[in-house]
């Protein structure tokens, strides 16, 4: 799927995603990801607690896409975020895309944390 195009001044766009992958500032990248206006990498997953904490004196939100469908985060996950001073906003893949397009163009201080769909 191809989002809507919006112009962005040196910040990392989500472009489009499929099955197994992101395309992050037009560039293809396989399984979960961690997005912010800075950067875009691999992420671990939900196993993964140290690289979005890396981001903690940058963002005030995470989005976590947990895929096709929304699912409940484990609890430690959140809580470790939580106690960084990171909020958490849980919902599908896709919808953590298009909400963190929306908020990039208003340069709001947010990352994404996509598991593919």
């Amino acid at each position: 799927m191809r989002l809507t195009e919006i112009t962005y001044s040196e910040a990392q766009p989500i472009d489009g995603y499929g099955p197994g992958f992101f395309r992050v500032g037009g560039r293809v990248m396989q399984g979960a990801v961690l997005v912010s206006p800075w950067s875009s990498q691999v992420w671990g997953g939900l196993d993964d607690t140290a690289t979005p904490l890396a981001l903690a004196d940058r963002i005030d939100v995470l989005f976590v896409g947990t895929g096709a469908e929304i699912a409940h985060l484990p609890a430690g996950f959140r809580r470790i975020l939580e106690e960084a001073g990171i909020g958490v906003e849980v919902m599908n893949s896709p919808a953590a895309c298009r909400t963190y397009n929306v908020l990039l163009s208003e340069g709001r201080l947010i990352a994404v944390a996509l598991l593919p769909v």
